[in-house]
């Protein structure tokens, strides 16, 4: 599919970046005043957390428009995530209705944990029993929800948020599902392996640690490539792409651990 017609400011294309003449300067975006109130909050709210403790990893963070679901509990607050984010773009193509579902579930989150507004008041967030209880119908209101507490404020490192590998793998490009392995996965289990190609698949063990099994599963693989090719073939057929424990990819994974004293080795 060619490139659309649109009004460009930047370089003339270029045969490995013909969308580089797409690339258009255009005002700088600014914090609406709901934005900034959400996010100097969720400070606040992290500010309470252990060092151990934190959702996402330590400080300097970016608020992600992920959908972040902010509750006090009886042994202080944490985030659950919505069902659907809102990033900040996608609200200029957001139905009111549909948003409205999203602040029916929220508000539902919050009624569980009867603490929550109270503990919102103190901090300085007075719009948050308005913003639950009021329904979505405007442009204006889903631009107030998605800058809300109740969707701005998840919070990332800036690797995490929009790194792009083989920096770091960011939320902004990469499938959730898999790059939600990043906040989880032992620290000596790199998910992410670049190819020869320079292009990059993430993969999983296959068996529980510690049994000695060195095979991955390719998980995700850049569409268009040879890998990605691989993989939504497997996935066509109900199947899955399995590396053996001598496959380079596999060795990259297993790096960390098959380096350490044998007695140590929990792959």
């Amino acid at each position: 599919m060619a490139p659309p017609k649109a009004a460009g400011t930047h370089t003339t294309p270029t045969e490995t970046h013909p969308w580089s003449v797409f690339v258009a300067d255009h005002p700088q975006r600014a914090d609406s005043r709901w934005f900034t109130a959400a996010k100097r909050t969720a400070k606040k709210i992290l500010a309470t957390f252990p060092a151990d403790g934190l959702p996402y990893g330590p400080a300097p963070w970016e608020m992600h428009h992920g959908g972040s679901l902010w509750v006090r509990g009886h042994d202080g607050w944490r985030i659950f995530l919505a069902r659907a984010g809102i990033e900040w773009s996608m609200q200029f193509c957001a139905d009111p209705v549909k948003v409205d579902r999203l602040r029916q579930d929220a508000a539902t989150l919050v009624r569980a944990f009867p603490d929550t507004l109270p503990a919102l008041e103190k901090l300085g967030y007075a719009d948050a029993p308005d913003i639950l209880s009021t329904p979505i119908k405007t442009a204006d209101d889903v631009a107030r929800y998605t800058d809300s507490l109740f969707n701005s404020c998840v919070p990332l490192s800036r690797t995490d948020h929009q790194g792009i590998l083989p920096a770091a793998a960011g939320e902004h490009h990469y499938p959730l599902p898999v790059k939600a392995g990043d906040f989880i996965r032992y620290d000596d289990f790199p998910l992410w392996v670049t190819l020869d190609d320079g292009t990059h698949v993430a993969v999983t063990p296959v068996s529980p640690r510690g049994q000695g099994d060195g095979r991955v599963r390719m998980v995700f693989a850049r569409h268009g490539t040879s890998a990605g090719d691989a993989v939504a073939l497997a996935q066509e057929e109900h199947k899955a792409v399995i590396l053996p424990d001598d496959h380079p990819v596999a060795r990259e994974a297993f790096k960390q651990q098959t380096t350490q004293a044998p007695d140590a080795a929990p792959r």
